[in-house]
């Protein structure tokens, strides 16, 4: 096929008495191939639909596996028995610039079984081909010539530019709807612009009024440290946030101001404006939220985003020598595009089965189904929203460590927030195992003496602190006996229970209980503006409200991003618990016009 639209769609229409022709039963065919393409490239997209395997077979030649794959376009792409292929030997081999490369491969059709033409008309040719043989074709590219594709705008995304230079560009990017009381991913990516040899270094703080951080604060530190790309190359970090229960149908996350750096090449940049974008906090489930989106995508952005015709099957690390090559290294996992098939769903929940999405979810997922005998009467207390971190320290004991020391690990924070949480603390050691023939990793929970004939006994007491207003914890190790080693590992858990906060389930007085701005006072320019972070004292987070105590001194939102009058002054906001507005604080924002300089730096 030499085209690739499969639109409009049109077949023949037969009557009594039709003469049919040749480009009847080719209308006939063409029809049926492109409703068959066109469910394809709809429903199953391209991608692997099973096997076609890259097996190195030498330092010269490679095997692909029998297997079946569809293309972008909907064709079927079918290696009925396995190929050993040399790989000087593949199309394309020789125009390759680079020492990687993709093997990839495509649809193919080839006219077979020339016959002499019956009732051939003048200028007709004497000899036709019977028959179209479907076949798939390999080939190879420089890694570095395919790109990433066209990407459809979508109305699911929004974000925007935190840093811009000629050498690289530093973007955010979130849904622009937020799914209430679920966690939400924010991709933080910076994107190389230009062919010169720079590193780029970059930091800001990104102020979330709807979401909270893993530590539990509404703004999220952004770094990035010694970048080093090529011209095109990106780079991502992800960060994970908790949006809020509460749905609200307008908000924005924030670059903090004055928060924003960046180096490249080593030299500082220029400082970095501003940037806001708006998001919305809805109660729909995210499952549903993004079948809908992806939904909503028309034919033509669809058509756009596809186009390349092939199927990437292995990128190949090659060593090159003016006159031959090695095969280096053969690389799939991270190159291949599944299709997921109805026929392998079984199979797939099957092996899916075996894992789960964090230790968190598989803890929820138990108390759920704890929290359902408890309805059925099957048990006794019912404990539901549970939060698990892990980790592990390690105290150094110096070189001189004997019985009796006290060491100490330093502060960790165990990404929880503030509040009574339960910390455990186990001796992490390696021991011989008979049952392996070789080392095993041992974590021993209590008193590691007890463990007289094991490698791992060592006779230390532990203890940890829990600083309950900073959501971090400390581990204390006394030696009882004297040891040779210079450093103890041990892996520790962190457990919040329902997430309530310190004094969970006891009344306290309403004098004891408190909110107050994270930062009382800021200095903003005219217009800027500024999100007034809470923090609760004695009490569980609550809903917040915002009010300017005076006309005319600003405005400021119901979730707290406040904008400077275009005058200056000193100017004060009034924040207060919704439902009690006896606790209550205020924050104060200093406004100056800013000098010309200044301006002309930010531009």
């Amino acid at each position: 096929m030499k085209s690739n639209e499969l639109l409009p769609f049109s077949r023949n229409r037969y009557y009594k008495g039709k003469m049919l022709t040749s480009s009847d039963f080719e209308a006939e065919q063409v029809y049926v191939n492109h409703k068959r393409r066109f469910v394809n490239q709809m429903v199953t997209g391209a991608g692997i639909v099973c096997g076609l395997s890259v097996i190195s077979l030498d330092d010269q030649s490679v095997m692909i596996e029998s297997g079946m794959a569809i293309d972008d376009v909907g064709r079927e792409i079918v290696v009925d028995s396995s190929l050993v292929k040399k790989l000087s030997t593949v199309s394309g081999f020789e125009d390759l610039q680079s020492n990687q490369a993709s093997l990839c491969i495509r649809y193919r059709e080839e006219e077979t079984q020339p016959v002499y033409a019956v009732n051939r008309q003048d200028g007709e040719r004497e000899y036709e081909y019977n028959r179209i043989e479907e076949e798939a074709e390999l080939f190879l590219l420089d890694s570095d010539s395919i790109g990433a594709g066209f990407e459809a705008e979508s109305e699911f995304f929004t974000g925007g530019v935190l840093f811009e230079s000629q050498d690289y560009i530093v973007r955010l990017k979130l849904p622009a709807n937020l799914c209430a009381g679920h966690y939400v991913k924010l991709t933080l990516e910076a994107e190389k612009c230009s062919g010169e040899d720079v590193v780029l270094s970059y930091s800001g703080v990104l102020q979330t009024p709807v979401m909270t951080s893993l530590k539990g604060a509404q703004e999220q530190e952004l770094k990035l440290e010694n970048v080093s790309l090529k011209k095109g190359g990106r780079v991502k970090r992800e960060h994970w946030m908790l949006v809020q229960k509460e749905t609200l149908d307008a908000s924005a996350v924030m670059l903090k101001p004055g928060s924003a750096r960046a180096a490249v090449g080593g030299i500082e940049a220029a400082p970095v404006g501003s940037m806001s974008c708006k998001v919305n906090v809805i109660d729909e489930e995210p499952e549903r939220l993004a079948a809908r989106e992806a939904g909503k995508m028309s034919l033509e952005l669809r058509n756009m985003s596809a186009g390349s015709g092939f199927v990437e099957l292995a990128r190949l690390t090659l060593v090159r020598t003016e006159n031959a090559y090695l095969i280096e290294r053969v690389e799939e996992n991270s190159v291949k595009a599944y299709v997921a098939t109805m026929r392998d769903a079984r199979q797939r929940e099957e092996f899916t089965n075996y894992f789960g999405k964090c230790l968190p979810y598989y803890i929820n997922q138990q108390t759920a189904a704890a929290a359902a005998s408890v309805r059925d009467g099957e048990t006794g207390v019912q404990r539901t929203d549970y939060r698990i971190e892990t980790g592990v320290v390690e105290i150094p004991l110096g070189d001189h460590a004997s019985r009796g020391d006290v060491c100490y690990s330093g502060e960790i924070m165990h990404g929880l927030g503030k509040g009574n949480i339960y910390v455990q603390v186990g001796l992490e050691r390696l021991e011989n195992d008979p049952v392996i023939g070789g080392a095993s990793k041992m974590t021993v929970y209590g008193n590691a003496a007890l463990f007289a004939s094991s490698e791992a006994a060592v006779a230390v007491e532990t203890a940890v602190k829990v600083f309950n207003d900073k959501g971090s914890f400390m581990v204390a190790a006394r030696l009882l006996d004297d040891v040779d080693y210079l450093l103890l590992t041990y892996r520790w858990i962190a457990i919040r229970v329902g997430g309530e906060e310190i004094g969970a389930g006891m009344e306290q007085p309403e004098t004891d209980k408190s909110i107050s701005a994270v930062t009382p006072t800021v200095v903003l320019g005219t217009k800027e503006t500024y999100f007034f972070q809470v923090q609760y004292n004695h009490m569980k987070p609550c809903s917040v409200s915002y009010e300017m105590t005076e006309a005319g001194t600003g405005e400021v939102t119901a979730d707290g991003i406040y904008t400077a009058p275009a005058k200056e002054g000193v100017y004060e906001i009034r924040i207060f618990c919704t439902d009690r507005p006896l606790i209550c604080t205020y924050a104060y924002a200093i406004v100056k016009k800013k000098s010309a300089d200044e301006l002309e730096g930010e531009a």
